[in-house]
């Protein structure tokens, strides 16, 4: 099933409406669809180099309002939801202490994880669940999920083809680094 639709996100990308596809897409992996906009971020900007800055933008504008529909998920529904069966198990006082390392470490992990392949919906519904600050966790959303898509549209338009087959294979590790750049370069400016 998961290799039907992604074959259905890939034909989506050769439509005319490819940028709205690539939006709604983008903006529902941001909370709860399976394929990320990846899927059609990478043939569209080899398709038309000269746009795939443009594309990037609506990936990254789509994934963080879709990160603010995360969020609300998972500070509405997952209380709703979770709140009664944790407390049900006995696992409130390990919820409680969720929420406060999310606090103290929230920024990092999501700065990390929004550069990753990792589903940045994990990410958008346990902020909103540990009651991360909106405003800091949207902030951050737009730095790292701005920084990811940029980095796959820079690589593709200057190096098309070649780098697709390199970003396919090596996703992980591309955006892997930028997160530790990203992290070094707040970590040198805090220590400064």
């Amino acid at each position: 099933m998961l290799r039907r639709l992604y074959t259905r996100v890939m034909a989506l990308a050769a439509s005319p409406n490819a940028g709205w596809w690539l939006a709604l897409i983008a903006f529902a992996e941001a909370s709860f669809f399976p394929i990320p906009p990846d899927a059609m971020l990478v043939p569209m900007a080899l398709a038309r180099p000269r746009a795939a800055w443009r594309f990037a933008a609506i990936c990254s504008v789509a994934s963080v309002a879709g990160g603010a529909l995360g969020y609300l998920i998972g500070f509405a529904v997952f209380d709703r939801l979770a709140q009664p069966i944790l407390h049900l198990y006995g696992y409130g006082a390990a919820y409680a202490t969720f929420q406060a390392k999310f606090q103290e470490y929230g920024l990092w992990l999501i700065l990390v994880k929004g550069l990753t392949p990792i589903p940045y919906k994990i990410v958008t519904i346990a902020a909103g669940a540990a009651r991360f600050d909106f405003w800091l966790f949207m902030a951050a959303s737009v730095v790292t999920r701005g920084a990811r898509f940029f980095l796959v549209a820079t690589l593709l338009h200057f190096f098309g083809d070649s780098v697709r087959v390199f970003i396919e294979r090596r996703l992980t590790l591309v955006t892997s680094a930028v997160a530790v750049g990203i992290v070094g370069g707040f970590l040198a400016l805090k220590l400064l």
